[in-house]
């Protein structure tokens, strides 16, 4: 297994706490690593890949801890992935380097109904690809957190922002979400990276998600455990990395 930036922000976070953490399902004896119960552990099957853009995940203080998180798998899937803790007065240094660093083109994936000014509106449809490689930020943490990351991060504000509309219910069945339309992280880095043009990638993420939900989805005790739709899910996943390789 390859331990990324989001482990190392993991194990930071979690050196910081105070106290346990004892949300829904925080008994669950899970693996550290890509948070499933420990006998369904998937981090044998992490997929590892080399892509012509970047990911810079800027992470709410509540949702880095949270088993059921799928920026993750973004990191997971994407090797080149960066990822910080949001702090409104004391913005990570590194990452202000990252946004600055002349070898990257930053944009901001977020909804357009959030955006005041229209010229900051880039779409993937009609975009050209310059020197530069693309360095995609996506905002993890609740919908309320991330509008709140979105607004008050000056840093953010010049950037060009990308937005998309799903054309599907979310898949995310660990947490309910507000809106049938707002997807988690990982399936709109997956609509994202398939605009760019990156088809394998975008399949591969979408596809570890699904491995990754059923696979969570097997510790919930209020919800009836199926090992033979996970198991599908990691066979379709399987054979897309095989064709591949």
């Amino acid at each position: 297994m390859r331990t990324h930036n989001f482990h190392r922000l993991y194990q930071q976070r979690l050196s910081q706490s105070t106290k346990p953490f004892n949300a829904r399902g925080g008994k669950v004896m899970r693996c550290s690593a890509c948070q499933i119960v420990q006998q369904h552990c998937i981090c044998q099957w992490q997929p590892d890949i080399e892509t012509d853009f970047a990911v810079l995940l800027i992470l709410s203080d509540n949702e880095i801890l949270k088993p059921s998180n799928t920026g993750r798998l973004i990191a997971d899937t994407v090797s080149e992935t960066y990822a910080f803790q949001w702090h409104r007065t004391e913005p990570n240094s590194q990452m202000l380097a990252l946004l600055e660093d002349p070898r990257f083109e930053p944009m901001v994936v977020f909804p357009e109904e959030y955006v005041d000014q229209p010229e900051r509106l880039l779409s993937l449809t009609n975009y050209t690809k310059s020197n530069k490689t693309p360095l995609l930020i996506f905002i993890d943490g609740s919908w309320r957190e991330a509008k709140r990351i979105f607004r008050r991060s000056e840093y953010l504000h010049s950037l060009p922002v990308i937005s998309v509309e799903p054309t599907v219910v979310s898949q995310y069945l660990m947490r309910k979400a507000s809106k049938d339309n707002h997807l988690s992280t990982a399936e709109v880095a997956s609509i994202v990276i398939r605009e760019l043009g990156d088809d394998f990638t975008s399949k591969t993420l979408s596809l570890w998600f699904d491995v990754f939900r059923e696979s969570y989805m097997l510790s919930k005790t209020r919800i009836k455990s199926n090992i033979e739709l996970r198991d599908s899910c990691l066979d379709s996943y399987k054979k897309h990395v095989k064709m591949q390789g």
